[in-house]
């Protein structure tokens, strides 16, 4: 008789299934569907709103024969829209492209014909930008094309609530596509697939220690790498995200006093406004200890010290878009707290350490 090893059991429906950050808005609706989910100025959603939403946005995509293998480009800052986005688009087995809304034009002309976009959702302050490259893009292919318009709200209307989408066969499937800067060459597309995008959102829960029900600050761009993936991070704690549609120094701190926020990501260079805002649009004594992610180009000491006198501890990462979220991090070690302020900042701006070692 053949010797079979205990481990060489084949994968079936009761002990295997692909892993997706979709599941995570599912089950926050269903843990707390009455806790904040999104906030937008007045406008404010719970979970179980926020998770119909996204059904509505499928059902309304798939309605339009939009599906697996088609990509759906959203131009917008950090809205609502934006946030379902990351849920309702892959829930109709769609790829998101949330494209850079810094970009030029041209750029993004680019953009929209290698991605082979299906859909354009597009923020209204940003509608002449989105115009100006579906014409370059138009002069381009030489096709005359006309897109519907559709608005946003009433999109979803005529979508489905109870919408029954499907996770991913495969979660080798594509779930997001995104583009590097292009500051020397054409952009570069980078694509996450669903199993790195539910690793990346709970590994950030890990490597940052994010309490359950967290209030999240949106200062990082929802489109910087899907917020390093934080987008779906949020909904598999259950937090709160606070949606900036610009970032000020006065909204930060006018969203801890008011909104309660706990956690936000930012470059150093929305740091350093923070530390140098004048005093009419800061708070003198934060009400809570607020923790900041800070990644990209490395943070200067004196930034850093400024911020802890602020009140603010931050964690320093560095990522890339090709890495999902953290790369690295400045692992804080508790000696260092019996350091003088000034040298924990200059440990503190070190380049540190991968958040996992595969090797």
């Amino acid at each position: 008789m053949e010797e079979r090893d205990i481990d060489d059991l084949p994968k079936n429906e009761a002990n295997y299934t692909s892993l997706t950050p979709l599941w995570f808005l599912k089950r926050a609706a269903l843990v707390h569907p009455n806790r904040r989910s999104v906030v937008h100025a007045s406008v404010q959603y719970t979970w179980q709103q926020t998770y119909r939403r996204c059904c509505r946005l499928a059902s309304a995509l798939s309605n339009h024969s939009v599906g697996f293998g088609s990509t759906v480009v959203v131009i917008a800052p950090n809205t609502p829209a934006m946030y379902e986005a990351h849920f309702g688009v892959p829930m109709s087995g769609a790829v998101l492209n949330a494209v850079n809304i810094r970009l030029n034009a041209s750029t993004i002309g680019f953009l929209l014909e290698h991605s082979s976009s299906a859909v354009i959702m597009v923020d209204q302050e940003f509608f002449k930008l989105a115009e100006e490259a579906l014409k370059i893009l138009k002069d381009k292919i030489k096709t005359n094309f006309k897109p519907p318009l559709l608005v946003y709200e009433k999109f979803l209307e005529s979508g489905d609530p109870e919408f029954v989408w499907k996770p991913p066969q495969d979660e080798w499937h594509s779930i997001a596509l995104g583009y590097t800067s292009g500051t020397t060459s054409s952009p570069k597309g980078v694509v996450l697939h669903h199993r790195g995008a539910y690793l990346a959102a709970t590994s950030n829960v890990v490597v940052w220690g994010i309490p359950e029900g967290v209030v999240y600050l949106w200062t990082l761009p929802m489109f910087h790498c899907n917020g390093w993936c934080f987008a779906w991070t949020l909904a598999a704690i259950c937090g709160t995200n606070i949606c900036l549609r610009q970032v000020t120094a006065k909204g930060v701190y006018s969203a801890i006093a008011n909104q309660g926020a706990t956690h936000f990501c930012a470059a150093p260079v929305v740091l350093n406004t923070i530390v140098n805002a004048p005093p009419e649009d800061t708070i003198l004594l934060l009400p809570r200890l607020v923790h900041v992610m800070t990644a990209g180009a490395a943070p200067p000491p004196s930034v850093l010290f400024k911020m802890s006198q602020n009140g603010f501890r931050v964690t320093h990462t560095y990522g890339l878009s090709e890495t999902y979220s953290l790369s690295t991090i400045c692992a804080w070690k508790p000696e260092w707290d019996l350091l003088p302020p000034e040298t924990q900042a200059k440990l503190n701006a070190r380049q540190g350490v991968p958040p996992h070692l595969n090797t």
